[in-house]
């Protein structure tokens, strides 16, 4: 498998860098032994404009991929949230590789307009597109000649490298990290959490409530102190939908939370990930394996297993290339009923 993978892949940042799923495909190719040539889109584009023009890096970037593809010879070509890139690039490519497939995905959540905006424009010009989202409402974004499915957050041991399981000692007993709005549900609930829990366990929230946020290596840092943590979503109840701190929570083997309303269930119990109905239950099962670390260390060493077996970058990497190639899926994949036509 011949794989031209484009996203952002952040070398402008110089080593401060996010994790991202992007990244755990690009490992989970490697790992299949598949050839992956990496393209990122908006670090070409400002490296190959002029005087630092953007609309110039833009049209450069464009035709960079196009003989990128054309001298690599991809079977796949698999597209993230890359604005930069338009889709006449893509159809440039078909008319050099009219064998290739062309598949994107996007990690974003389905209730910003922005994000089904993106997936709209890719509708015509890709074979399959991934969501991280579940359910029927991916069917309108099928068009008759593409297929759309649902992909869990990946995860790699090489980015997800803690184990807290093992840990005993650490800095926060209980985190949150994530960018809050005063009109996201998360946010009164991690400050009745904060009130319900002062004085009895150490919980500190990045990013929310006049707190700094964490990221890149600071981000790390935090996860990997950290005994436990809350997988909050600006909105619940989208079918398994979460970002990817699910993946760096449970991955890292930190015991998380979860909101009963996202359907994880389906695939990890509650030996593996604890299940919240409101911050009153929340509240008292976070003290409860606060006091317990006998069984918080079970669950969460669990829910890291788990994880990795089921939603490892190479397994979903095989997912999406089977299933934009129309090969035989290989093995019975949880979620393989979240494909549509």
């Amino acid at each position: 498998m011949r794989i031209v993978f484009v996203d952002n892949l952040m070398i402008r940042r110089y080593g401060q860098l996010k994790l991202s799923p992007g990244r755990a495909l690009t490992n989970g190719a490697v790992r299949n032994n598949w050839r992956v040539c990496e393209f990122s889109d908006r670090d070409t584009a400002r490296f190959e404009s002029p005087f630092y023009i953007r609309p110039l890096g833009r049209l450069i970037a464009n035709r960079k991929l196009v003989e990128t593809c054309d001298r690599f010879k991809p079977d796949l070509v698999l597209i993230g949230n890359c604005d930069i890139i338009g889709n006449q690039a893509l159809r440039d490519i078909r008319k050099l590789l009219p064998r290739v497939k062309m598949a994107h995905f996007n990690v974003d959540p389905l209730w910003q307009e922005t994000t089904k905006n993106q997936i709209r424009e890719r509708q015509e010009t890709c074979d399959a597109i991934f969501v991280t989202t579940g359910g029927a409402v991916l069917r309108q974004f099928c068009t008759g000649s593409n297929v759309v499915a649902y992909m869990p957050n990946p995860a790699d041991e090489a980015l997800e490298d803690q184990n807290n399981a093992l840990k005993s000692d650490f800095v926060h007993d209980l985190i949150f990290c994530g960018v809050g709005q005063p009109t996201d549900s998360r946010f009164p609930l991690v400050a009745r959490l904060h009130e319900a829990l002062r004085g009895q366990v150490r919980f500190d929230s990045f990013g929310m409530h006049g707190h700094a946020a964490a990221w890149g290596t600071a981000y790390e840092s935090v996860l990997a102190s950290s005994k436990m943590a809350l997988n909050l979503n600006r909105f619940e109840g989208w079918s398994l939908y979460s970002s990817d701190r699910i993946a760096h929570l449970m991955g890292n083997g930190l015991l998380t939370f979860l909101s009963s309303e996202g359907g994880f269930e389906r695939f990890f119990s509650e030996k593996e990930a604890v299940y919240f109905r409101d911050v009153e239950d929340l509240a008292k099962k976070v003290i409860a394996f606060h006091k317990d670390d006998a069984l918080r260390r079970s669950v969460a060493a669990a829910g890291r297993s788990s994880y990795f077996r089921l939603f490892s970058g190479a397994r979903i990497l095989k997912f999406i290339a089977e299933t934009t190639l129309g090969l035989p899926l290989s093995e019975p994949y949880e979620w393989a009923n979240e494909v549509y036509r």
